[in-house]
């Protein structure tokens, strides 16, 4: 097998219409080959009958019909199930993607065991939720071959505006879990910040708009993971004195933060381990 070799002729498959996998699919619809769906719930299939795509009952009937395929069901169990169903039946040089968000050592599995049949498979968990996936702007985090990924970017443009290889498969899933970990941490310092604006009797829906109004200009967290490794930073280095002035911002306002919650009662521990850990964060830790 040849990881340059083109899509086996046939229309794109689908399967898993969820939350997120029915609008990804729905955005597939005027894929010109065509589009097949397979979902266990009938009542998830018939809008997209209705709109018109064809449908499978198993995904051993899908991968007959398709030479490439998108996985979007729920946990490893079922992406195991559905990879090995589509293994009976897919043509060799197939894209199988899978955008389920699992285990990096089943991702890492079933590419193994795809290749013993002749299939590409791609780690391409999706970042972006029902909002990204409706408007066609998901992320896709991807892990796999290059020629594999190249092959199927044309249909994946039409749910996703962004599409990053990270490495052989299991570095898409890695390069998920990276950025989930600082959603969810977010989410509970948010939760922080809420306790914080509570206890001063103040407005939680403007504090809100407020958050979302000022990530939207700077891009929240992730506007300062701009260096290429974790290393400590140096004078004369491209980033040292932006991130020094975002440290000493920093460490300033959470002191604010944390001497207002002290007067509350307020035990804020995330905000605790960041006035310790936001300089080594930074690049840019105090010398000792």
């Amino acid at each position: 097998m040849s990881d340059s070799s083109p899509l086996p002729d046939g229309p794109y498959g689908f399967i898993g219409l969820g939350n997120i996998g029915a609008p990804m699919a729905q955005r597939l619809l005027g894929w010109a080959p065509g589009l097949v769906v397979c979902d266990l719930d009938d009542s998830r299939v018939e809008p997209l009958r209705s709109a018109g795509a064809g449908v499978a009952t198993t995904a051993r009937e899908l991968g007959e019909r398709c030479g490439a395929v998108s996985v979007m069901v729920l946990n490893d169990e079922q992406v195991r199930a559905v990879v090995a169903e589509l293994l009976e039946t897919i043509r060799p040089d197939s894209v199988i993607g899978v955008h389920s968000t699992i285990d990096v050592a089943t991702a890492v599995e079933l590419d193994l065991t795809a290749r013993a049949k002749g299939v590409r498979l791609i780690d391409a968990p999706v970042s972006g939720g029902f909002i990204g996936a409706a408007e066609g702007r998901l992320a896709v985090l991807a892990g796999g071959d290059t020629e594999a990924i190249d092959a199927v970017r044309p249909a994946w443009s039409n749910f996703a505006d962004l599409v990053v290889r990270f490495g052989p498969a299991g570095c898409g899933t890695t390069a998920k879990l990276a950025r989930n970990l600082l959603h969810f941490v977010a989410f509970t310092a948010a939760s922080e910040a809420q306790q914080l604006a509570e206890a001063a009797g103040l407005d939680l829906g403007a504090l809100s708009r407020v958050v979302r109004h000022s990530d939207a200009v700077t891009g929240g967290p992730g506007a300062i993971m701009l260096r290429a490794s974790t290393e400590d930073l140096r004078p004369g280095d491209d980033w040292y004195e932006t991130m020094q002035h975002v440290r000493t911002l920093g460490e300033k306002d959470l002191d604010l933060a944390l001497a207002r919650a002290a007067e509350f009662g307020l035990d804020l521990p995330l905000a605790e381990l960041a006035r310790v850990r936001l300089a080594g964060g930074l690049g840019v830790p105090h010398a000792t």
